[in-house]
């Protein structure tokens, strides 16, 4: 049996980015203290959400990330606890900027990074102002607990990252996330959409799935997000096994058996079933793809 448990956290962003590491510190020092493995924290925690709205000042925050001070603290965390660290971080690396993250494992090491491949566009989240798109392409790192991919918010919303994840080996997904209440209309709500598209990863790879959301209210000039937390650990039958709620600052976890999960992965027959053959309409935008 491999059996790792796994932690999702949520918490509350100031514009102080050594108090919210800090804050980011207790919160992964519980959740190691109650046997967690795989540890996640949610999208751009060193800040507020800074891309409500479109202002060049917030270009500061990025880093390279061999200087960023989330990335360099946690390194010290993890090989202090012994915990699998993926750290989410603004990334500047000579005139591109990323939404990236770097994956730690649990002697201190960075295993590599993911830069987000979906960059959204709309009121309240205008993250192509500040990010170029992605282009490490979807990846899967072996730390000490077993094979984990990681997508980046808006590409939770996407079947195929985390199937292209799932066929690279991955056991298990992490999406750290920055998500809540859209300024240009209080009335959508799109917690239960949300949730129901990686419930839906999880069932139809057959991998938990693991995602990390921020709460509170965050304000810039006439635009206000309620981020409404909700944070989850999914398992393998897209079954929510504990969640969040939408306000407090919290610790999730669960435990899972990999050697147990592959198994049933195995035996299930959709990886075996596939027709990739068949699947080519999927590389165009407009389905309109000539089949030879």
């Amino acid at each position: 049996m491999r059996k790792v448990k796994v932690a999702a956290t949520q918490m509350s962003c100031s514009c102080n980015i050594e108090e919210n590491i800090a804050k980011a510190d207790s919160l992964v020092r519980e959740a190691a203290e109650k046997g967690a493995q795989i540890i996640l924290l949610q999208e751009l925690f060193e800040t507020p959400y800074f891309c409500q709205k479109e202002k060049s000042d917030y270009y500061k925050y990025a880093t390279e990330l061999e200087t960023n001070k989330a990335v360099n603290h946690f390194k010290h965390v993890a090989k202090e606890l012994g915990v699998v660290l993926p750290i989410s971080f603004y990334e500047k690396k000579n005139w591109a900027r990323y939404n990236s993250l770097a994956v730690i494992d649990a002697n201190g090491e960075i295993l590599g990074q993911y830069r987000k491949s979906h960059i959204p566009d709309g009121p309240g989240y205008e993250e192509k102002f500040y990010f170029n798109p992605g282009d490490t392409g979807f990846r899967v790192w072996n730390t000490r607990y077993g094979k984990i991919g990681v997508g980046i918010c808006w590409d939770q919303w996407f079947p195929e990252a985390a199937r292209c994840m799932t066929l690279l080996g991955a056991e298990m997904l992490f999406y750290p996330t920055a998500i809540g209440s859209e300024p240009q209309d209080a009335s959508i709500d799109s917690k239960d959409h949300w949730q129901a598209c990686m419930l839906g990863h999880a069932a139809a790879n057959l991998v938990p799935v693991i995602a990390s959301n921020r709460v509170g209210v965050e304000e810039d000039d006439d635009s206000k997000i309620t981020f409404y937390g909700s944070s989850f650990i999914a398992g393998p039958q897209g079954n929510k096994i504990v969640e969040a709620d939408r306000t407090q600052e919290t610790v999730l976890l669960a435990e899972f058996d990999l050697d147990q999960l592959e198994i049933q992965r195995i035996e299930w027959g959709i990886f075996r079933d596939r027709r990739p053959d068949l699947y080519k309409i999927i590389t165009s935008y407009d389905g309109d793809l000539v089949i030879k």
